[in-house]
C-alpha cells in the first residue's frame, strides 16, 4: 500500500474534493493540446498536412457533385508566418453549413456512410483551422459560392475549443470570379523544410487522380499538373455492413436497434449480400453452435438383435393390432431405408408414419403415443444391447467389446476411417468402446452435442486409450475423428431465438457472429468503392514518370472488419527513373497520398517482405525495398481504411489487407518479370546479331577469295540464322517507272502481325489489296498490315516513278527480331 493510500479515509471529503476537479473536455480542446496526433507536430509537417486536408476536401466535394476538379494551391511568406490559400471549383457550401465544416471538429457527412471517401471523421480541415489559430492567432478566411448564386459568402472564424464550436468574427457577402467553389486562406507558423514532401504529395495526387487539374505555387517553385482524362471516378453508393468481420459488440448494438423480429429478417435487412438462402445457411451454422448437432446412427442390419418394429409395437397401446402393426412397420421400414438417422429425423419419421396410418385405418395417434413410439425406436436404434448389470456405468476405463455394441460398431468404422492405418484394430476398437460410453452416459438422450462437447468426448476417450492401452493417440488423429463424426451429425431444426431475446444474450449473439463468419457469403458489392482501375493507374504513371515499362493490377473486393476494400498496385520501370538507390514506393489510401510514416505502414512492410530478386530487381540482402529505376505504387480503397493514427499517414497491419497488398504487387511484378526476361533475351540476341553482322561479311569475302567466285549475297543470311522476320524491298524497272515489292518473310517459330509503312517521295499507284496510301507534306505513306504465319511470306506491291526515294518503318516486331534490307533488281 502506498503512503497516499494509507491516508485515505483519515480526511473527510477527499473523494468529493477529487470529484469537483474532474470535468469533461471537448474534442477541440483535446486536440488543441495533442495536435501532433493529427499530423501538426512541426512547422514543416504542419504546412504539408494543412495542404493535404484542404486538397482532399476539395477533391471529395467536386467528385461528389460530378465536377472535374480544378484545384489551386498557393503558399507565400507573410511576415513571420506562411499564408496558405487553397481554391477549388466544387459545389460550394451553404451559409449555415460552412462555419461548422471549418470550425467544428468531428462535424461531417461521411462518418456514418459505408462508402469510400477521402475524408471521414470530419477532423481534417477544421484541425488545419485549429493549428492556424494556435500558431498565428489569426482567423481562417473562407469564401464560398454555391452554383447559381449571384454572390459568394465570406467568413472569418476561429474555433472555440471549450465548446468545439465556430466563433465567427466576420460574416458578409462578397464578389468572386469563380462561378462556384470554395477558397480558404490560413496563416500559420511553418517552414518549407518539407518542400519535397509537399511536392511529392501534389505529384502523387495527380498520379492517382488523373481526372484532376492541380496547380501549386510556392516561393521557389510552380507546378501545373493537367488532367489526363475527363473520366470521373465511378460514383459510389452506401452499402450495409458485410457479415464477415463484423465485431460482436457491433452486432449486439445492431440487434438492439433493428426493426426486424426474426433472425432471418435481421440478417437480410441489416447486412449486404444476405438473401433468404444465405440467411438460412447462417442460421444453420448458428444452430450448430448454439444447439449443437444430433448424432445420426446407422439403422440396425437384418442380422442384428435390435428390432425397431417390436420396440414400437410394445410402446403403442390401445390402438388395435392392425393399426399398431402398420404403424410399427412403417417406422421400421423408413428407418431401414435411411443411411443414418438422428433423433429429430426419427421424430419426423414417426409423425409421417402416424399421419399415414391415421388416413388409412382411421385410428388417431396422439402426441403421447407418438412420443412413446419415438422414444422406444430411439432406444432400440441408439441404446445399449446386452447390458451387464454388474458393470459400473461410471467406469470410463471399461473397454469390453460386448458393451454398447451397436454404437461401438458405428464409431469404430468412423474412427478407423479417420485414423492412420498403423493403428491396431484392437486399439481403435477400445477407443470406440470408450467413446460410445461417453455418448451413452450423456444426460442428453438425443445425443445432441456442440462441437466443443464432441471434442471433449474424443479427447477423453483418446486419453484413456493412451493410458490403459499404452499407445499414442495424437492431436491429428483426434482432430480427424472429430471431423469424421461431426460430418455425420445432423443440424437440428430448432427455431433460433427471436431478435428481442437474442439481443440480451451475449453468448447466443457470439454464436450468431461465429455462424456468419463460417458461412460462405459472396464478396461485398464494389459499388461503395471507387478503385482507380488498371488503365487509369497506368495513365497516371505515364503522365508523371517517363519509363520504359508500366503494369497495374486491381484485386477483387475483400472484407476486413465488415468493411469491403480493394487493393491496387502499379509498377513503372526504366526510362528516366532514377537508377541509383531504392525504389520509389508510393502509398495511397482512398486516392490520398501517404507521405509520412513510411516505415510504420503495412504497405511498406509488404514491399520489404517480397523477394524482388525473383522478379528481376536488385535486393541487397534478399529483403527490404528493392533497388533500381522502379516506382512501386499501392492503393488501398475502403469504406473505412484502418489507419494507425488520426493523422492518417500509415495503413495498419491488418492481415487481410496485407495479404491483398502482396497479391496485387506480385500480380503487377509478374508482368515486370516477363518484361525484364524478354529484355535480357533481346539484349543477348542483339549482341549475337552484332557479332554475326561483323563476321558474315568477312566470311563472304574470304569465301570469294578462296573459290575465285563472286562474293555471295548475304543480305538475308542474318535473318535466316537468327530466325528473324525479314522485310525486304525489291525494285524492278518497268518502262517509265518501277515496281516496288515489299516482301515479308517470317523465319521465326511464331505467327507475326506487322504494320508496315513505306514512306515514298512520289505518288504511288496500283497498290495491292489491303494497302492504303495517305499524302502528308509532299510524302506518301503506303500503309499495310501483314499477318504472316511461321515459315510463310507476304508481298506488298505498288508502282512509282524511278526517281522516288523510300524509307520503311515496321511496327509489331521487336527490333532484335527484325531484319530490314533494300535490294534493287533491274531488268
Amino acid at each position: 500500500m502506498t503512503a497516499f493510500q494509507s491516508t485515505l479515509g483519515e480526511e473527510e471529503g477527499i473523494a468529493e474534493e477529487l470529484a469537483e476537479n474532474q470535468r469533461a473536455i471537448s474534442i477541440a480542446e483535446f486536440f488543441e493540446k495533442n495536435k501532433h496526433m493529427l499530423g501538426f507536430d512541426s512547422g514543416a509537417r504542419g504546412l504539408v498536412t494543412a495542404v493535404k486536408e484542404a486538397v482532399d476536401n476539395a477533391l471529395d466535394a467536386a467528385e461528389e457533385s460530378g465536377i472535374l476538379p480544378d484545384i489551386y494551391v498557393e503558399i507565400e511568406e507573410s511576415g513571420d508566418y506562411y499564408k496558405l490559400i487553397v481554391e477549388d471549383n466544387g459545389p460550394g457550401l451553404t451559409k449555415d453549413s460552412l462555419p461548422k465544416v471549418f470550425g467544428k471538429l468531428l462535424y461531417g457527412s461521411r462518418f456514418h456512410k459505408r462508402e469510400q471517401s477521402r475524408g471521414q471523421q470530419g477532423i481534417g480541415i477544421s484541425a488545419a483551422v485549429l493549428y492556424s489559430q494556435l500558431t498565428s492567432g489569426k482567423p481562417a478566411k473562407i469564401t464560398s459560392r454555391t452554383q447559381g448564386s449571384n454572390e459568394a459568402q465570406y467568413f472569418e472564424l476561429i474555433i472555440d475549443t471549450d465548446e468545439n464550436e465556430p466563433e465567427i468574427s466576420v460574416d458578409r457577402t462578397t464578389t468572386w470570379d469563380r462561378p462556384h467553389g470554395t477558397r480558404i486562406e490560413l496563416e500559420m507558423e511553418g517552414n518549407m523544410r518539407a518542400r519535397q514532401q509537399l511536392h511529392d504529395y501534389i505529384k502523387h495526387t495527380a498520379v492517382v487522380n488523373p481526372h484532376a487539374r492541380l496547380e501549386l505555387r510556392e516561393p521557389q517553385a510552380h507546378f501545373k499538373f493537367e488532367r489526363a482524362t475527363d473520366q470521373l471516378p465511378e460514383e459510389t453508393e452506401e452499402i450495409r455492413p458485410h457479415p464477415h468481420g463484423v465485431e460482436l459488440g457491433t452486432v449486439i448494438k445492431m440487434l438492439s436497434a433493428t426493426d426486424s423480429h426474426s433472425v432471418s429478417g435481421f440478417l437480410q435487412e441489416e447486412f449486404t449480400r444476405v438473401g433468404k438462402k444465405t440467411a438460412e445457411s447462417v442460421i444453420d451454422e448458428f444452430r450448430d453452435r448454439h444447439y449443437g448437432r444430433e448424432m445420426a446412427w446407422t439403422p440396425p442390419g437384418p442380422h442384428e438383435s435390435a428390432d425397431v418394429a417390436a420396440a414400437v409395437t410394445e410402446a403403442t397401446v390401445n390402438k388395435g393390432a392392425t393399426a399398431t402393426e402398420a404403424f410399427a412397420t412403417a417406422i421400421a421400414d423408413a428407418v431401414a431405408d435411411s443411411d443414418r438417422v438422428a433423433h429429430n429425423e426419427l421424430v419426423a419419421i414417426v409423425d409421417s408414419s402416424a399421419d399415414a396410418v391415421e388416413d388409412e385405418h382411421g385410428t388417431t395417434f396422439g402426441d403421447t403415443v407418438r412420443e412413446n413410439a419415438a422414444e422406444a425406436a430411439w432406444a432400440e436404434l441408439a441404446g445399449l444391447v446386452g447390458d451387464d448389470e454388474d458393470e459400473d456405468p461410471a467406469d470410463e476405463t471399461d473397454a469390453d467389446p460386448d458393451d454398447h455394441s451397436r454404437l461401438v460398431t458405428d464409431l469404430y468404422e468412423l474412427a478407423d476411417g479417420a485414423t492412420s492405418t498403423r493403428k491396431d484394430d484392437e486399439v481403435v476398437h477400445a477407443f470406440a468402446v470408450r467413446l460410445a460410453g461417453k455418448f451413452e452416459d450423456s444426460e442428453d438422450t438425443r445425443h445432441r452435442f456442440t462441437h466443443k462437447t464432441l471434442v471433449e468426448f474424443v479427447d477423453r476417450a483418446a486419453e484413456l486409450t493412451e493410458e490403459y492401452d499404452d499407445v499414442a493417440f495424437g492431436d491429428t488423429a483426434r482432430e480427424n475423428v472429430v471431423d469424421a463424426i461431426w460430418s455425420v451429425m445432423v443440424t437440428v431444426p430448432d427455431d433460433p431465438p427471436r431478435v428481442r431475446d437474442l439481443s440480451g444474450d451475449r453468448d447466443a449473439t457470439s454464436d450468431l457472429v461465429d455462424g456468419m463468419r463460417a458461412t460462405d457469403i459472396m464478396a461485398p458489392p464494389t459499388r461503395c468503392l471507387s478503385p482507380i482501375s488498371d488503365d487509369l493507374i497506368e495513365a497516371g504513371l505515364k503522365k508523371e514518370f517517363e519509363a520504359d515499362f508500366y503494369a497495374a493490377a486491381t484485386r477483387d473486393a475483400e472484407v476486413s472488419g465488415g468493411d469491403p476494400f480493394i487493393v491496387e498496385a502499379g509498377i513503372a520501370y526504366g526510362g528516366d527513373l532514377e537508377a541509383e538507390g531504392s525504389a520509389n514506393v508510393m502509398r495511397f489510401a482512398n486516392r490520398v497520398p501517404l507521405v509520412y510514416q513510411r516505415g510504420a505502414c503495412a504497405t511498406t512492410d509488404v514491399v520489404k517482405s517480397i523477394g524482388w530478386r525473383n522478379y528481376g530487381l536488385d535486393q541487397p540482402g534478399g529483403s527490404g525495398v528493392p533497388n533500381g529505376p522502379v516506382v512501386i505504387m499501392i492503393h488501398v480503397a475502403s469504406t473505412n481504411v484502418p489507419f494507425t493514427s488520426e493523422s492518417k499517414d500509415a495503413v495498419a497491419n491488418v492481415p487481410e489487407i496485407e495479404d491483398e497488398i502482396e497479391l496485387a504487387i506480385r500480380e503487377a511484378a509478374r508482368e515486370l518479370k516477363s518484361y525484364l526476361n524478354k529484355r535480357r533475351s533481346m539484349q543477348k540476341r542483339r549482341k549475337k546479331q552484332n557479332v554475326l553482322g561483323k563476321i558474315l561479311p568477312e566470311m563472304a569475302t574470304k569465301v570469294a577469295e578462296v573459290t575465285g567466285r563472286a562474293e555471295p549475297d548475304i543480305d538475308d543470311a542474318i535473318a535466316r540464322i537468327m530466325n528473324n522476320v525479314l522485310v525486304e524491298r525489291r525494285l524492278e524497272e518497268n518502262g517509265d517507272g518501277q515496281t516496288v515489292e515489299v516482301v515479308v518473310e517470317n523465319h521465326s517459330s511464331t505467327n507475326e502481325s506487322l504494320a508496315v509503312t513505306d514512306i515514298v517521295s512520289a505518288e504511288p499507284s496500283n497498290l495491292s489489296d489491303g494497302a492504303t496510301v495517305v499524302e502528308m507534306d509532299g510524302e506518301w505513306f503506303v500503309k499495310w498490315d501483314a499477318d504472316v504465319s511461321s515459315g510463310d511470306e507476304a508481298v506488298l506491291t505498288y508502282e512509282v516513278s524511278t526517281d522516288a526515294a523510300f524509307d520503311i518503318d515496321v511496327d509489331g516486331v521487336e527490333a532484335e527480331k527484325l531484319t530490314v534490307t533494300d535490294t534493287e533488281t533491274n531488268q
